[in-house]
């Protein structure tokens, strides 16, 4: 059901959703149903020669509501107006709508006298031509401020809130309303520095054409007034507070303050600037109210009514007081959970690998979802490490739940990862030292995590995993299958062996690493959902043909999907390969013995490689890069040094020993009979690096290929 602020009570067949009808005359309050009969037996016991009509008209006679001839109607109780508005009902004559809840005063009321304080305290009711109870307006105005809240407390962020309180306000409250918010607005305990700056964050205002009982009719403002329409072009849009100015005494003051105060007649024009002065009307037609958080005032409303409506009472003043202060709370919690989304934002983000690396022979592509919206930080986590050897890590982790202490232990265990990955270890040691650190964490830190090592060169791949679902590999004709990869235990269980299996890993296939939130939920179990992710890649591979393997982004996208509108239980994060391989006609491999004549071999086996491929104007370059490196390593070498030439996009050289030191850049001295090789590395390569290995490191260069 749809909340309107406006509470006051509506006859039958009047929209309450109508904006219009705030602008209405008001009726005078009616009494219950329940005494409408005894009030008409009252009037026909005591003889009562006639009655009139609210207007003040005779009552029609003949055949009354009763069905008796002569007889009156239930309304004809008297001229007590808190009967007259039904028999207007009873007798067929045209009820007016009722105005909002805070004015409940007909136009001209003013001239009727003030309400005396025996009234106000009694509830009784005025005298007949009187305004409405006092008893009666000041629940009118609970109600409104009561729904009014409720709209405001509706927003989560800072633009609802202020749209809120704006529709809650107008045009029930007032004609028109400013809204001035400070710029920056302080998150917190932040104490700003320099001046306080006001800025224009929302204005509203009434429709200008107005809904009377004749129909539409243009309202018509004053001459010297502008129309509310140029309230936008007409005020300042940007206000600095003066410290000890009258806009700065008022503001610390806290509470609303009518226009013609004096102190709001000097605060408004430093507001609103001096044209925005003259939207003011003039007498109590206007509100200044103060808009405080917890711990300073953030803002300024003006609430305007127009020279047609009555003016603002002191009452009305507690109204625009309860406004102010449940829109100040409001923005302030609203900027705090901007904040916090903001933090969680930037840790997911700072905790997921912004770009992946392209390396040799195999392409990447990722997805990540968010369990919810308001869930924006969550425990999955994909990486790709590349490793010695063009060799490339594939990661993929879950961490329980999706708050900000999964994603911190996320963190921790993504870190851990990476730091094992370079030290090149099996994929079931990554794993074994991944649960031990999970388990230094805390003894209620679980995860589950799948490792995986691509070698292009051998075209195979070696699978650990830990509690995780199995990856899904697509092949190159179309056909999708569940790789069988022993489960294992969850990370941080303790005491288990994780074990890995090598499969091969054919040109052209693509490995689909995921989390669980992509084929578990509330609507389906894992074993259905891997089906389901089975069948949908089968499905999306027949589309580009056997021979054309589907792209990878178009791939994810049709993989996300398959989730339905109540898949998304948990966050996913997913990681998809692409083989590409390299061929063994691009890969040039030798073994040299740590001898004085390994270096001039190895220049002799790189020219001749250089000549098979038809790169000849690198042979200058590779043999001096080459003889640098491998002089390094047969120094300190006890066993045979590799080396392996590879052909891709790029000409890249490996040279590997069994000494684990890593080579270190320096500047030698002019009377230093070497450390100039790596110099000469570092000036003539396009990348070069040191990988340390479980037995030894592994000395790489690139060169750009012409």
């Amino acid at each position: 059901m749809t909340e309107h602020p406006t509470s006051y009570e509506r006859p039958q067949g009047v929209d309450p959703t109508d904006p219009r009808g705030a602008l209405l005359r008001t009726p005078v309050p009616g009494a219950g149903a329940a005494a409408l009969p005894a009030a008409a037996a009252q009037a026909r016991a005591e003889g009562t020669p006639g009655t009139t009509t609210p207007s003040g008209a005779p009552a029609p006679s003949g055949n009354g509501t009763g069905g008796q001839p002569g007889g009156h109607g239930p309304g004809a109780a008297g001229s007590d107006p808190e009967h007259s508005q039904p028999a207007a009902a009873e007798t067929g004559t045209h009820r007016p709508r009722p105005v909002p809840e805070s004015i409940p005063v007909q136009p001209g009321a003013e001239e009727r006298g003030p309400v005396s304080a025996r009234d106000r305290r009694s509830g009784q009711n005025p005298p007949p031509g009187g305004r409405p109870t006092p008893m009666r307006r000041d629940g009118d105005r609970l109600r409104f401020v009561g729904a009014a809240t409720r709209r405001i407390a509706r927003g989560m962020d800072l633009d609802e809130i202020v749209m809120g309180l704006c529709r809650a306000t107008v045009p029930t409250f007032s004609d028109a309303i400013l809204v001035y918010l400070r710029d920056p607005l302080p998150v917190g305990d932040e104490r700003p520095v320099g001046p306080v700056v006001l800025r224009l964050r929302r204005t509203d205002r009434i429709p200008q054409e107005r809904d009377s009982e004749a129909g539409f009719a243009q309202a018509v403002l004053p001459p010297e007034s502008p129309e509310l329409s140029e309230l936008s072009s007409v005020i300042a849009e940007l206000c600095e507070v003066r410290p000890g100015g009258a806009l700065a005494e008022v503001l610390r003051g806290v509470r609303p303050v009518f226009a013609d105060a004096p102190a709001a007649r000097a605060a408004l024009p430093e507001l609103l600037g001096e044209e925005g002065q003259s939207v003011v009307p003039c007498g109590q037609r206007a509100i200044l109210a103060p808009l405080r958080g917890r711990r300073r005032v953030i803002g300024a409303a003006v609430f305007i009514r127009g020279p047609e409506r009555i003016t603002f009472e002191g009452d009305d003043l507690l109204v625009a007081a309860q406004l102010a202060t449940h829109s100040a709370l409001g923005i302030d919690k609203a900027v705090l959970y901007d904040r916090e989304a903001y933090i969680a934002d930037e840790l997911q983000r700072t905790m997921l690998p912004e770009t992946l690396p392209r390396p040799t022979g195999v392409r990447l592509a990722s997805r990540y979802l968010p369990a919810a919206e308001t869930a924006r930080v969550g425990g999955d986590w994909y990486d790709a490490i590349p490793l010695p050897g063009s060799r490339v890590a594939l990661v993929v982790g879950d961490v329980m739940g999706h708050s900000m202490t999964s994603a911190a232990i996320m963190g921790q265990l993504r870190t851990t990862a990476q730091t094992l990955a370079g030290l090149d270890l099996p994929p079931q040691e990554v794993l074994h030292h991944l649960d031990e650190q999970a388990q230094r964490l805390g003894t209620d830190r679980m995860a589950t995590c799948l490792y995986a090592v691509y070698d292009p060169v051998a075209h195979r791949i070696t699978i650990a995993n830990a509690g995780h679902p199995p990856p899904v590999l697509l092949h190159l004709g179309g056909r999708a299958e569940v790789l069988r990869v022993p489960p294992g235990a969850p990370i941080g269980v303790g005491g288990v062996d994780f074990e890995a299996v090598e499969l091969d890993a054919p040109a052209g296939a693509t490995l689909l690493l995921y989390t669980d939130g992509l084929v578990e939920s509330r609507l389906r179990d894992v074993a259905s959902g891997i089906e389901q992710l089975r069948e949908k890649l089968a499905a999306t591979a027949q589309l580009t043909g056997p021979d054309h393997p589907p792209p990878l982004e178009a791939l994810c996208d049709e993989v996300l999907d398959m989730l339905g509108p109540g898949d998304r239980d948990d966050d996913i994060a997913l990681l998809a390969a692409r083989f590409d391989g390299i061929a063994p006609s691009d890969v040039a491999y030798w073994l040299l013995e740590p001898e004085v004549s390994a270096p001039r071999e190895a220049r002799r086996l790189a020219r001749r490689a250089l000549s098979r491929w038809g790169l000849e104007d690198l042979t200058d370059s590779v043999e001096l890069l080459v003889s640098e490196v491998v002089t390094n390593a047969v120094r300190y070498a006890t066993r045979p040094v590799t080396l392996r030439l590879l052909r891709t996009d790029v000409l890249r050289c490996e040279v590997g020993d069994d000494v684990p030191q890593l080579p270190r850049l320096r500047q030698a001295r002019a009377t230093d009979e070497g450390g100039r090789g790596l110099y000469l590395v570092n000036r003539l390569t396009r990348r070069w690096g040191a990988t340390r290995l479980s037995a030894g490191k592994v000395v790489w260069f690139e060169l750009t290929r012409p």
